[in-house]
């Protein structure tokens, strides 16, 4: 490998290599490489002395000024050595060796070779001294390019991971994008994630990479135990049963399984194959327990959101249901006084006027009390046909929601001393249920407008734009305070249009002023024009 393919870091290390150093390196190889064995030895014994486990003694003695002669002395360049330091150094970043161990380690090993350097040259202990320093610089800036190198890609990992569980379009695709992730971070050559069915008797496949079919795997007494840990599997015979994709068995060296599991309980598990033998250390494991508790609560939290839009969406269509329901109702009850007391009263006044007529004119005590009747049935029958309008308005059926909008203007202003504007822009054919609701929003705000305003001015526009039906209604009344009138528990005006618009899909806006020059009250609804 040349220099200038190297990273910017391990570049930095070969270039401290001068030429004088690799000098003195070369002759301190040819010097020590009789004795390599002999120190490497003491080495690894004052390492075990002092705790460090067998992967990370060997991992130490190839970062050693010893470990550096037998590679010179071997005719291999400097550079190899510290490609060799940049490998040990991620394996002991994996092995969760802190660098203060390290650097323990390395002066451990200074302690078993200073002695042997002064027996073998004594006169030149100064200038093998500097080398060393030198060396030890070197290792030490590769060793933290590799450390580096390890913590990065933890972060970056947690950082994809982080941004599925925040893309994701719903739980297939989380479990998909998971796994997919894992075996890239883990370099495997596939990934297998199972899910326990309700019954705990098989082992679902939920997500694969690559991409495969979805199977099931039966789930045998005592599995749930064995998968209930972290386990580094081989081709022996122990893992029979455990690898829960048989196929496994004939086509990779190694698997790696990694239990979902919250609070005790058993959701699921990953399973990694490998072509060859990798070896799993603890700093993976750690990654990857993390990554499946994440991954557990992130697939928990996003079916808990699709069972959230489900009932949300039960409950918007019985709200629709609802209104529906309503309108029909209101129907029926204008049908019905309109065609049995509308024409009962009709036949009464109809009886009145006759009664009246074929009285004498020496009753006329009787015909004034028959006449005030008669005009209490005529307002009666007004009184009713006003509600008859106001429960199923039937020009908003005929004619639609501009002239039943104009016809609630017009009844508004006879009852109430206000002067109201009427704004109706171009609009398409909308939807009946749509105009029904824009048309019973209008009523509640001027029955609002009616008992609590007082007001002289209401502006009210209606507009459609980019599949959106807009009402906007205005006035210049004494205005109120929003937030307790929607928090009102006893009152349901407010509320009931914000819920209204609300389970439609809408937006509802209230701004509202009690001082000032700008009082009174504003209410902007946006509802979508459905397709």
């Amino acid at each position: 490998m040349q220099t200038g393919q190297l990273s910017p870091e391990l570049a930095d290390a070969a270039d401290v290599l001068s030429d004088q150093l690799r000098v003195h390196l070369q002759r301190l190889a040819v010097l020590l490489e009789p004795h390599t064995d002999k120190i490497e030895r003491k080495y690894l014994n004052r390492l075990r002395t002092l705790g460090f486990e067998p992967k990370q003694r060997l991992a130490l003695s190839a970062i050693t000024a010893g470990a550096a002669a037998r590679i010179l002395a071997q005719g291999d360049p400097a550079l190899k050595f510290i490609e060799q330091v940049e490998y040990n150094g991620r394996r002991l970043a994996k092995l969760n060796l802190p660098p203060s161990a390290i650097l323990e380690a390395l002066e451990e090993y200074d302690l078993v070779l200073n002695p042997a350097l002064q027996s073998l040259i004594p006169e030149e202990d100064a200038n093998f001294r500097w080398v060393r320093e030198q060396l030890h610089f070197c290792v030490i800036l590769t060793l933290n390019n590799a450390y580096y190198q390890v913590r990065e890609a933890e972060t970056q990992a947690f950082y994809e991971l982080f941004r599925i569980e925040m893309e994701a379009a719903n739980l297939e695709d989380l479990l998909r994008r998971f796994t997919e992730s894992l075996v890239h971070v883990c370099r495997a050559n596939a990934g297998r994630l199972y899910m326990l069915n309700e019954d705990s008797k098989e082992w679902v496949l939920k997500a694969a990479s690559p991409k495969l079919e979805p199977f099931s795997a039966p789930n045998h007494p005592g599995l749930i135990k064995k998968l209930s840990k972290p386990r580094f599997l081989n081709g022996n015979g122990h893992t029979t049963g455990v690898i829960l994709d048989q196929s496994w068995q004939d086509r990779f060296d190694c698997c790696w399984s990694i239990p979902l599991a919250a609070n005790g309980h058993m959701a699921g598990v990953m399973q990694f194959g490998f072509s060859s033998n990798y070896e799993w250390l603890p700093r993976e494991q750690e990654l990857l327990a993390a990554a499946a508790e994440r991954c557990l609560m992130a697939a928990e939290k996003q079916r808990l959101m699709e069972d959230l839009a489900q009932r949300e969406e039960q409950v918007r269509r019985l709200a629709e249901h609802m209104l529906h329901v309503e309108e029909m109702e209101r129907r029926r009850i204008s049908r019905e006084l309109h065609d049995e007391a509308g024409q009962s009263l009709l036949c009464i006044r109809l009886q009145m006027e006759l009664i009246e007529q074929e009285l004498p004119e020496t009753g006329g005590e009787w015909k004034t009390k028959l006449r005030e009747a008669r005009d209490l049935t005529e307002r009666t029958i007004l009184e009713m046909r006003r509600l008859i309008a106001a429960l199923s308005p039937a020009v908003l059926e005929q004619l639609g929601l501009g002239a039943a909008l104009r016809q609630l203007v017009n009844r508004f202003q006879r009852l109430h001393p206000c002067r109201v504007r009427l704004q109706i822009s171009k609009m398409g054919a909308l939807p009946q249920q749509l105009e029904i609701i824009a048309y019973r929003l209008v009523q509640e705000c001027f029955n609002n407008i009616g008992k609590h305003s007082a007001a002289s001015h209401v502006n009210i526009s209606l507009s459609s734009a980019d599949g959106w039906l807009k009402l906007a209604v205005e006035d210049n009344g004494v205005g109120f305070r929003v937030e307790e009138a929607l928090a009102k528990r006893d009152s349901f005006g407010m509320s009931g249009m914000r819920e209204r618009v609300a389970l439609l899909g809408g937006k509802f806006y209230v701004e509202s002023r009690m001082e000032g020059p700008k009082r009174g009250t504003k209410i902007s609804i946006e509802l979508p024009i459905a397709k």
